[in-house]
């Protein structure tokens, strides 16, 4: 992705409180620097009829380079059949927050991370 400072993922996950588990683990696991969290209600088609539920919006901060191992985790422990996956590349960070986005992130690729 040239030109692309770093990336936000958004997703919905089930429930409400959920999200800080997921958060949790994925900031804790290297893979995101930080994660936003908000109750949502979503309206949505799901097989054949519309579904409205509760839910937490999550909104991602990673650096580029983590973005497969990112979805690649979400994929895995994510509890939705075909789980919401917006990636947003992101021109441009404040110059200290994307220092800092890559720092936490670059964590997980030397073999004292966690990932």
């Amino acid at each position: 992705m040239a030109g692309v400072s770093g990336v936000v993922v958004v997703l919905t996950t089930v429930g409400r409180g959920r999200g800080e588990e997921l958060a949790s683990r994925l900031v804790e696991d290297g893979v995101a620097a930080c994660v936003s969290i908000a109750p949502v209600r979503s309206v949505y088609f799901w097989k054949g009829r519309v579904e409205r539920d509760d839910e937490d919006l999550l909104i991602i901060k990673t650096s580029v380079e983590m973005l497969p191992e990112l979805v690649s985790r979400l994929r895995s422990i994510h509890p939705y059949e075909v789980p919401e996956l917006l990636v947003i590349p992101v021109m441009g960070f404040g110059p200290d927050y994307g220092r800092w986005v890559e720092e936490v992130t670059a964590r997980n690729k030397t073999p004292s991370g966690r990932g």
